[in-house]
């Protein structure tokens, strides 16, 4: 399982970006964090095209497909779509890996349960402004 921003755990950031312009004020190798939606698939298009890593957070599971489709390095999900997401990730094999947004330790044990990928607490995620 992949844990991301635990205290006991190094792991790589996420770096949540707002704009293309913004990219660019991230360390080398990035893993770029965007929300997914329609007024942001300018900066998912300029990312994936530029082979970019892609974390996509998601809220239901059109999105989820979408994400994978879009050729997202980790989908982040809430905790109410863990399992299916997972499932939905197992069945198509999705090259994305299946992240749940958490904010207590406590809540791992349930995502290895459900079997999904990782998990990344919120101080994980970097806000970068232009």
């Amino acid at each position: 399982m992949l844990i991301y921003g635990h205290r006991f755990i190094k792991s790589n950031s996420f770096y949540h970006v707002l704009d293309i312009d913004s990219i660019s004020n991230t360390p080398p190798s990035s893993t770029i964090f965007v929300e997914f939606g329609e007024n942001n698939l300018d900066i998912i298009n300029h990312i994936t095209t530029n082979s970019i890593p892609l974390a996509l957070e998601v809220n239901n599971i059109t999105q989820i497909i979408y994400a994978s489709s879009l050729g997202a390095s980790f989908i982040i999900i809430p905790k109410e779509l863990a399992h299916t997401a997972q499932k939905l990730a197992n069945n198509y094999l999705f090259d994305a890996k299946i992240v749940a947004l958490i904010e207590d330790e406590d809540e791992i044990e349930e995502f290895a349960i459900l079997g999904v990928d990782g998990v990344i607490f919120t101080n994980a995620i970097i806000k970068i402004n232009s």
